[in-house]
């Protein structure tokens, strides 16, 4: 189990690393949170390999939320999460939660600032052909 880990956090960070470049939101993306439905979403697919059918990083950019406020972000349809992460961003931001939506279709994110009453989060979603 624990090759499995290294091997996701590996993936991960290689997914997360800047310098991509992302697209414009199809309307089969959703965010849900501060966000409208047709909000800003970012998808980069840049990156599809051999071993990967149909991969691609999704992207909820960064936006001031209440303290504590979800904020998901979905793969299109037909596709499952396989990772994600999120981000808080502030001078005294911490994030409190990153992890699966219940049907494996998205990722959340969630934190908190102890100065002040909204944080900002972005939320990240690796997607695939599962």
């Amino acid at each position: 189990m624990r090759g499995r880990l290294v091997i996701a956090a590996g993936a991960l960070a290689m997914a997360l690393t800047p310098g991509t470049g992302w697209a414009a939101q199809d309307s089969d993306v959703q965010a849900t949170g501060s966000h409208r439905a047709d909000a800003p979403v970012s998808r980069d697919d840049s990156r599809v390999g051999p071993g990967v059918p149909g991969y691609e990083l999704v992207r909820l950019p960064n936006a001031n939320v209440p303290n504590f406020q979800r904020r998901t972000v979905y793969c299109p349809a037909g596709k499952k999460a396989l990772g994600g992460g999120a981000e808080a961003r502030g001078n005294s931001a911490i994030l409190v939660g990153s992890f699966p939506t219940d049907d494996g279709r998205g990722w959340i994110g969630l934190g908190r600032q102890t100065t002040t009453d909204t944080v900002g989060i972005s939320v990240f979603v690796i997607c695939a052909n599962v």
